[in-house]
């Protein structure tokens, strides 16, 4: 796998996960109001985030292996604890729901909703500054460039298919069985990026 294909792989594993900004997301698909701003500010905000962390990592691990070594273990467990979760939601009866207001709002007061989701959310700095910088910085240079565009790509498309797609998607996000599914695949996906991780740690 390319450095392009791990960078989408892994945000789109990431992304993809029952939360408060894709409800909010969808709920702006679904109402018609300002989808592409709403869309437009979520997929910018990851780039820069992503971007953020990948060359921010690069930089601080330098010349230090130890370092390196240290952040390729943790990021293989906490995408091994990732991907359990996501086995075990399988098991579980979820569904994604945006409860539709009735009041519209201003492009101002709704994307002061997007950006509070997106920014005010600790996981996001967890997901792509940490996780997701810390992977981007194992590959060389002039490869970074791709995975912050793969991982990128990965968001954007997600945010575009929520918003744009809503209407369409809406019934099938509704229905338990098809998170299932979402769930297994992105419980694989976890766990090939932990092992490709382990690979690239010791030079398997």
């Amino acid at each position: 796998m390319n450095a392009f294909g791990q960078g989408l792989a892994l945000g789109l594993g990431l992304i993809v996960a029952i939360g408060a900004q894709n409800a909010f997301v969808l709920r702006q698909g679904l109402r018609r109001e300002h989808v592409g701003s709403v869309v437009l500010l979520c997929a910018v905000a990851d780039a820069v985030l992503i971007a953020l962390g990948v060359w921010g990592m690069a930089q601080a691990l330098g010349d230090r292996p130890a370092l390196a070594l240290a952040l390729s273990l943790g990021g293989a467990a906490f995408l091994a604890w990732y991907g359990w979760r996501a086995f075990a939601r399988v098991f579980q009866a979820s569904r994604l729901q945006a409860a539709p207001e009735h009041e519209p709002l201003s492009r101002t007061a709704v994307l002061g909703q997007a950006a509070a989701f997106t920014l005010l959310n600790p996981h996001v700095y967890l997901d792509t500054v940490v996780l997701v910088g810390s992977i981007g910085a194992q590959h060389p240079p002039a490869a970074q460039w791709w995975f912050v565009a793969g991982a990128s790509t990965a968001s954007a498309l997600w945010f575009s298919s929520l918003g744009f797609g809503a209407r369409w998607l809406a019934p099938w996000f509704g229905r338990p069985r098809a998170w299932q599914v979402l769930d297994a695949l992105i419980g694989m996906t976890m766990w090939v990026l932990a092992l490709w991780l382990l690979r690239s740690a010791f030079n398997w």
